[in-house]
């Protein structure tokens, strides 16, 4: 190449860089003053919380176009804030290097900035001179803040319009909106009047359901499900609980009812539900250890739609106790067929099968189970079931063979209104079941009785929980020898005497006899205390403390006996529950000894 065409060529990269050189930068923002004389502490707390400006500053904001925009902002946030608060007069200056923001030209936007001055003067509080909602259908519904004397707080009006709304559509009137508003405020006397009118529109009635979004369902098992009450008179509440039952199927990833815009004649108001449904199969693999127990390897896979009407079949199977220090290796797989809406919208028909095998120390059987139930969902918070179901289980102990069979009609009640099932901060939850059951053979009779009740307190935003759990169980008209032995009680373990190991504590059978047996308890009362710490975001720190009781005639004989754990753990959240890690010890009686370690997923109760 030519001397002067390399020439050239350089001289054209430097004019090229040049261009394509970035400016200036735009200088770093010195500071923002924020002033809010005459204030109140809770007033200039929340005008600092609605700032964008101390935002940007809290983020190291730098950048003058967006601290610009963020300054013509703050006016209105400011504003609604104070308007929140009842004050109506104030005023409110936001200077950029001494030039009022909002009378700055977008387009002449400054290219730097150095401070930012926000100065808020609230000026008086504003009190309601009239505060009136016409017409209502409950006006006990009504606020109390939104009355004539009080504080005329912007969003006391904003909750009195919507609650006033609200009684209109709890009496079936789904169409009412306000028909005219009238709100003056009268700075001389520092009053604001409300006057709010409303239009309650016709009582309407439910009418059709009509589905969109269903692939694999059936719109008409979808309707059966939802169990919208056409031709009766429009409920939000009877809504919701539409909405809630599709959900709770678990077929459908995500479900929305929403009301018609128009009116049916003559007073029907059709409701569209849109859905999208889940994946049809799922399946979980779950483990835990502990010391004496060792490993227990859990896992189902669940069909979601067998038929296209909601059918969910779920294979159940369990392998427990592997590398046990004293037993044998346990294992389970069940079957269970679920169909929502049967009966009623709110009731579940159930169909299940078992086989299992335990290989405990002093003694290993066979079982067998079918059942045919039903449970029922009386609110969000109550549930309850009943079934019938066969019983089998054959085997032997260190003594003799024995052979159980029986019939069942276990009875179950749920009360639960915890925050969360898998880490919950507050709430109660109860468990209770009755189960007579009707020996054949050489199987006695009687009624299996247990309760299993937990409670949470929340302090701090929920950082520190201290939680209870108290268990029982009593098994009455049945000897102890004639009853099935999954159905005696035992402490120690996990799930019940942390630091003892599992089921270390039963009754000891015949021991006048050097060959004496242990087998589990008629009786059973167990309690564990649990306060839980939260040290950062994701992790956490529980000490806890468990006991336990096992009794032949009754609860507090000295034939079983009792025994007690306390130790420390730690928890790591996860989006499907904490991580838990337990090491606890023996604290009372006489059936361990030795450190025990638990790992699992979710609390421990």
């Amino acid at each position: 190449m030519p001397r002067q065409s390399r020439a050239t060529l350089r001289r054209l990269a430097l004019i090229a860089a040049l261009l394509l050189a970035p400016g200036p930068q735009a200088g770093a923002l010195e500071t923002i003053g924020f002033d809010t004389p005459g204030a109140s502490e809770d007033l200039r707390a929340a005008l600092q919380g609605a700032s964008l400006l101390l935002t940007s500053q809290a983020e190291k904001q730098t950048d003058a176009q967006d601290l610009f925009a963020a300054a013509r902002a703050e006016y209105g946030r400011l504003l609604g804030t104070l308007y929140a608060a009842g004050h109506y007069s104030g005023t409110i200056r936001v200077l950029i290097d001494g030039r009022e923001a909002a009378s700055i030209p977008p387009l002449d936007a400054p290219a730097r900035i150095d401070r930012i001055d926000v100065r808020v003067d609230p000026g008086p509080q504003f009190l309601f001179a009239e505060a009136t909602i016409d017409p209502v259908a409950d006006r006990s519904k009504l606020p109390p803040e939104f009355a004539a004397g009080q504080v005329a707080r912007s969003g006391a009006v904003l909750d009195a319009t919507q609650a006033g709304i609200a009684t209109w559509r709890d009496a079936g009137h789904a169409k009412a909106q306000v028909a005219a508003q009238a709100i003056t405020a009268d700075h001389a006397a520092r009053r604001l009047s409300a006057a709010i009118t409303l239009d309650p529109g016709p009582r309407l009635r439910f009418g059709r359901l009509s589905v969109q979004g269903a692939d694999r369902m059936k719109p008409d098992r979808i309707r059966a499900i939802a169990g919208l009450p056409e031709g009766q008179v429009y409920s939000p509440d009877a809504l919701n609980r539409a909405a809630d039952r599709l959900r709770r199927s678990g077929v459908f990833q995500s479900v929305a009812l929403s009301e018609a815009e128009t009116i049916r004649a003559p007073d029907l108001l059709d409701i569209d539900a849109t859905v999208v449904e889940e994946r049809l199969h799922r399946y979980s693999v779950g483990a835990e250890v502990a010391t004496e127990e060792g490993f227990a390897l859990t896992g189902y896979w669940l069909h979601r739609n067998l038929l296209g009407g909601a059918e969910r079949l779920r294979v159940d199977g369990a392998v427990t106790n592997i590398g046990a220090d004293t037993s044998g290796l346990d294992y389970s797989l069940g079957v269970t067929l679920d169909r929502p809406a049967t009966f009623t919208t709110d009731t579940t028909l159930s169909l299940a099968a078992k086989v299992g095998h335990v290989a405990d120390v002093w003694e290993s059987y066979d079982s067998a189970s079918v059942s045919a139930g039903v449970s029922h969902v009386f609110s969000p918070k109550l549930s309850g079931s009943v079934a019938l179901a066969y019983e089998y289980s054959e085997g032997a102990d260190t003594r003799r063979p024995f052979l159980y069979r029986n019939l069942s009609l276990p009875i179950g009640a749920t009360w639960d209104n915890r925050d969360s099932s898998t880490n919950a901060t507050k709430g109660i939850y109860v468990d209770a079941e009755a189960k007579p059951f009707y020996g054949l053979g050489t199987t006695d009779s009687g009624v299996r009785l247990t309760v299993d009740a937990r409670g949470y307190r929340g302090f701090g935003e929920g950082r520190f929980v201290l939680a209870g759990r108290v268990q029982a169980g009593a098994i009455y008209g049945a000897e102890l020898l004639n009853t099935p032995r999954d159905f005696l009680f035992y402490s120690g373990g996990g799930g019940t005497v942390r630091g003892q190991p599992y089921q270390s504590l039963g009754v000891n059978v015949l021991r006048a006899i050097t060959d004496d047996y242990r087998t589990g308890g008629s009786f059973f009362l167990g309690t564990s205390v649990e306060a839980r710490v939260k040290v950062s975001r994701k992790m956490g720190l529980v000490g806890f403390f468990d006991m336990g009781r096992i009794g032949l005639d009754n609860f507090t004989d000295d034939i079983g006996g009792w025994h007690s754990g306390a130790g420390l753990g730690l928890r790591y959240d996860t989006p499907v529950g904490p991580i838990r890690l337990d090491v606890a010890t023996p604290v009372g009686g006489t059936t361990g000894d030795g450190v025990q370690v638990y790992v699992g997923l979710g609390q421990a109760f």
